[in-house]
């Protein structure tokens, strides 16, 4: 398969290359800098004045959109909300333009999203079903974000978004800031510590979406968590246990809102959340539980 990734030199996108590329598919990876070709890997510019990428591209099988500033980096000042929301909103819209101008469409998009689009809740089990929506800036970011991605059926095209959870793993994603403390033997209770933590593991990120490029069966959203989410009690205990270090020292909430902000959320607050399609279409995660994706990013 020859497959478009926008976002394909991030945290993600990275691994996600990598397992193509193993796999033996063709990779165009769309970028605003300079970048020489590298084995399979073709780097097309595009989002800059005069390109069109689709002129390079001409035939693709499938697009992934991975595209969009992190929302883990800096503070969540307003600036900041702007970029994270306008660079998701731009990327696809072009995304959308380009597959409109191709002659032969692809087959299938699969456009990241989160499970910020369901509202915090301590009792709430979220599947794809669950209709209550957040309304806070990661609500409506996400939600604005699947609604426009959603405009490429138009053309016929099977849509898969991907709802991330909280993505672990070693040179990226919220792992090592919450394992930072615990190394320092600082670790502990963060807020109430009831607060739901749906983790998952970056190995079965990619995995879930090469399984959704595969699988003509799957659209529509999809709940990219590993079946056992925990507290954020538990999930702290789990760092310390692994790391052989004391989970001891409680972070109170007002504390965390004075450092991040309205950021905060993203530690205080959390969704029970359970991966149903993937499950039902017979995906089988590496790491479903907490420990033993831990053992594998900490150790």
């Amino acid at each position: 398969m020859k497959i478009v990734i926008a976002g394909g030199t991030g945290f993600i996108g990275k691994k996600l290359t990598d397992l193509l590329l193993a796999e033996g598919h063709t990779v165009v990876i769309l970028t605003r800098g300079d970048r020489e070709p590298s084995g399979k890997v073709q780097f097309v510019k595009w989002l800059d004045k005069g390109t069109s990428p689709e002129k390079e591209i001409r035939q693709a099988d499938a697009f992934i959109n991975l595209a969009g500033v992190s929302i883990n980096d800096g503070r969540w000042s307003e600036t900041h909300q702007e970029q994270i929301y306008e660079s998701r909103m731009t990327a696809t819209d072009e995304l959308l333009r380009i597959i409109s101008s191709l002659p032969e469409k692809p087959s299938v998009l699969v456009n990241a999203s989160a499970i910020g689009i369901y509202p915090a809740s301590l009792k709430t089990v979220y599947t794809e079903d669950s209709t209550d929506r957040a309304n806070d800036f990661l609500g409506k970011t996400v939600r604005d974000w699947e609604n426009k991605a959603k405009r490429v059926e138009e053309h016929s095209v099977r849509t898969v978004i991907m709802r991330f959870g909280v993505v672990l793993g070693k040179e990226g994603g919220a792992l090592p800031l919450m394992a930072l403390p615990y190394r320092l033997f600082v670790g502990g209770k963060v807020g109430s510590g009831e607060q739901w933590v749906s983790w998952v593991h970056v190995t079965d990120v990619v995995r879930a979406i090469v399984f959704a490029l595969k699988n003509d069966r799957l659209c529509g959203p999809v709940n990219v968590t590993s079946p056992s989410p925990v507290q954020m009690n538990d999930f702290g205990e789990t760092i310390g246990s692994v790391l052989h270090r004391p989970h001891w020292m409680p972070v109170p909430s007002f504390a965390m809102k004075m450092v991040l902000g309205q950021k905060s959320a993203l530690v205080l607050e959390g969704q029970h959340v359970v991966p149903q399609r993937l499950i039902d279409h017979g995906f089988e995660f590496t790491f479903p539980i907490l420990k033993l994706a831990l053992d594998d990013l900490l150790t």
